[in-house]
């Protein structure tokens, strides 16, 4: 192999090896505060300690941070708003009300 060969830098590849490394040296840092601030709160677990130190990437949220625009979609479809009307009863797949009270079908049993 030629010394010009050799020589050729590859630039894209030592763009990478320099993000991995400062990304592993945020990374160190920040964890390496969380214990220090682990340790001077004086936690009362090592289950405590390990939990500050593994959500040191967590940011707090500012008030900000809300979005004042109402929900477009409730968190649980099956309970109804609170200013809305009350739902007609349930139905199974056959049209019966209140599914609860049908009676099951006969099973074959041969």
């Amino acid at each position: 192999m030629s010394n010009s060969q050799r020589d050729v830098i590859n630039f894209s590849a030592l763009q990478r090896e320099l993000q991995t490394a400062v990304e592993a040296e945020l990374k160190y840092k920040r964890e390496n505060d969380a214990k220090l601030r682990a340790v001077n709160q004086k936690v009362a677990s090592y289950q405590e300690f390990r939990d500050l130190v593994l959500a040191s990437h967590l940011k707090p949220l500012h008030k900000t941070h809300t979005d004042a625009s109402p929900w477009k979609q409730r968190w649980n479809p099956v309970v109804a708003p609170r200013n809305s009307h009350p739902t007609p009863p349930e139905s199974d797949h056959h049209g019966n009300e209140n599914p609860q009270m049908c009676s099951n079908p006969k099973v074959d049993e041969n």
